[in-house]
C-alpha cells in the first residue's frame, strides 16, 4: 500500500474551472504521429516559411542593432513596425494611427487581452456558429455567458446581430472572422458585411474582427474590413504566422484610442512586451516590400491543395455529404451524412492512417456532430487524395454497417 497523496494547499479561482485544454491540442497528439496523412492542425505548410530571409534578417539585427534587439522594449511595440502595420491597413481601406497599433504575442494573445479589458462574469458575449475554438478558449476564463449567432454560409444573419439587443442585452461584442473563417473556410461578401454592421450599430453591439487568414485569397482579395466601415466600435486583430511563420508568435491589435490604454495596461501586466528581438526581425524582413513577392507565392501553393481537395471530396464521399470549396484560407468544412457522428469516427480513422478534427468542438452551444474541419495545406496533393479516398472508403463502411436490416 502507498502512502495517501497529503491533500493540495493550492486553492484555483473560480476562472480556473472554465480553463479547459485545447479539444483540438488533445486530438494532435494522437493524430500527428509518423505515417499519420493528418488534415487536422491548422498549421501553415512549413514549405511557405521564408528560411533564408529569416536569416538574413537575423544577421542583420544582431549587426547593427544587437543591444536594443536583446533589450527590454516598449510595450506598445516596435515603432517602425507598428507603422508599417498601420499603412499596410490603410491600403486595405482602414485610417489607421500607429498610436492605435499595439504589437502582440501572437494574435491569440490580443483576444485574452480583449476578454480582460472587456468581459465581467455573467456578460454577455456573442460568436459565430460555429467559431474559432481558441476564441472559445480565451473568453471563458471571464466566465462570459456565449451568445451564439445564427449564421449562414457568407456568415453572421444580421437579423440575429440586431435581435442581440433584445435577446442577449448588453453584449460586450460579436466576435467574427469575415476572411476565410476558422472552422468553415466560409468568406463574408460585400453586401453582408454591410448589413452586418449597420444591424451591429442599430443593436449597439461592438465587434472584434480576428483576420489571420485574409492575405490568402486564391483569386480575388476579399472585401475591406469591417473595421474600415465601423472604425469606432471595431477592435481588429491580424497576424504573422499565416504570412511569415507560427513560431514567431507576432500578431497584432488595432483599437479605438478611447480603449487602447487599458488594453495597453493589460498586455503590460501578461508580459512587459513581446519579444524585441523578433519584431525587429520581423520588420527587417518586411519592410521593403517581401510580402508582395512572399504571399502569392503562398496563395499558389494552397491553391493546388485547395484544387485537389475538392476534387477528391466530389470523388470519394458518400451522397449526402456537403461542404462548399473555400476561396482561400486554409480550411474547408464538410457536413457528413446523416447517422454520422465525426467524433466517434475519428478513432477509426486514425486507425486507417488519417486524422481529421470533430466539428463540434467549434461550437459555443448545440455543436452539430455531423461536420468536420480538413485541413488542406500541410499535405500534397496526392496525399489529399489518399487521405480523402481513406476517409470516403471509411464514411461508406459506417453507413452500410449501420443501414436497417431489411425485413424478409
Amino acid at each position: 500500500m502507498t502512502a495517501a497523496e497529503p491533500s493540495s494547499p493550492w486553492t484555483p479561482a473560480r476562472r480556473a474551472e472554465r480553463m479547459n485544454p485545447s479539444i483540438l491540442r488533445e486530438i494532435l497528439k494522437v493524430t500527428d504521429r509518423p505515417g499519420i496523412l493528418s488534415m487536422a492542425g491548422g498549421l501553415p505548410s512549413p514549405e511557405s516559411f521564408p528560411v533564408e530571409a529569416m536569416r538574413a534578417a537575423c544577421e542583420r539585427v544582431l549587426r547593427d542593432t544587437p543591444r536594443e534587439a536583446l533589450q527590454y522594449a516598449a510595450s506598445e511595440g516596435f515603432a517602425p513596425l507598428r507603422e508599417w502595420v498601420a499603412a499596410h491597413l490603410a491600403g486595405q481601406g482602414m485610417a489607421v494611427g500607429a498610436d492605435q497599433v499595439l504589437i502582440t504575442t501572437g494574435s491569440q494573445q490580443g483576444l485574452d487581452l480583449v476578454a480582460k479589458v472587456l468581459v465581467d462574469p455573467g456578460a454577455p458575449v456573442a460568436v459565430e456558429t460555429p467559431t474559432y475554438l481558441g476564441a472559445l478558449q480565451a473568453f471563458s476564463p471571464m466566465e462570459p455567458i456565449f451568445a451564439s449567432v445564427a449564421s449562414d454560409a457568407d456568415g453572421p444573419l444580421p437579423e440575429a446581430v440586431a435581435a442581440l439587443a433584445h435577446d442577449a442585452p448588453g453584449t460586450r461584442f460579436l466576435y467574427v472572422l469575415p476572411n476565410f473563417q476558422n472552422p468553415s473556410g466560409r468568406l463574408m461578401p460585400e453586401a453582408r458585411r454591410e448589413a452586418l454592421v449597420a444591424a451591429a450599430k442599430r443593436a449597439g453591439v461592438p465587434l472584434v474582427e480576428d483576420n489571420p487568414y485574409g492575405d490568402l485569397w486564391f483569386d480575388e482579395a476579399p472585401p475591406r474590413p469591417l473595421a474600415a466601415r465601423w472604425p469606432e466600435g471595431t477592435i481588429y486583430l491580424g497576424s504573422f504566422s499565416k504570412v511569415l511563420a507560427p513560431g514567431l508568435r507576432l500578431g497584432y491589435l488595432v483599437a479605438p484610442r478611447a480603449l487602447y490604454p487599458k488594453l495597453l495596461q493589460a498586455k503590460q501586466a501578461a508580459d512587459l512586451h513581446t519579444p524585441g528581438f523578433n519584431q525587429r526581425v520581423v520588420h527587417e524582413v518586411i519592410r521593403d516590400g517581401f510580402l508582395d513577392t512572399h504571399v502569392p507565392k503562398i496563395r499558389a501553393m494552397y491553391r493546388r491543395q485547395r484544387d485537389a481537395l475538392c476534387e477528391a471530396l466530389r470523388e470519394h464521399l458518400p451522397a449526402g455529404s456537403e461542404w462548399q470549396p473555400p476561396s482561400g484560407g486554409m480550411f474547408c468544412w464538410v457536413r457528413l451524412p446523416a447517422g454520422c457522428d465525426a467524433t466517434a469516427l475519428l478513432p477509426q480513422a486514425v486507425e486507417q492512417g488519417i486524422a481529421f478534427v470533430p466539428g463540434a468542438a467549434f461550437y459555443a452551444r448545440q455543436p452539430d456532430a455531423r461536420t468536420v474541419r480538413l485541413s488542406f495545406v500541410t499535405l500534397t496533393p496526392d496525399e489529399i487524395r489518399t487521405a480523402v479516398a481513406t476517409l470516403g472508403a471509411l464514411l461508406r463502411r459506417h453507413l452500410t454497417e449501420d443501414a436497417p436490416t431489411p425485413t424478409p
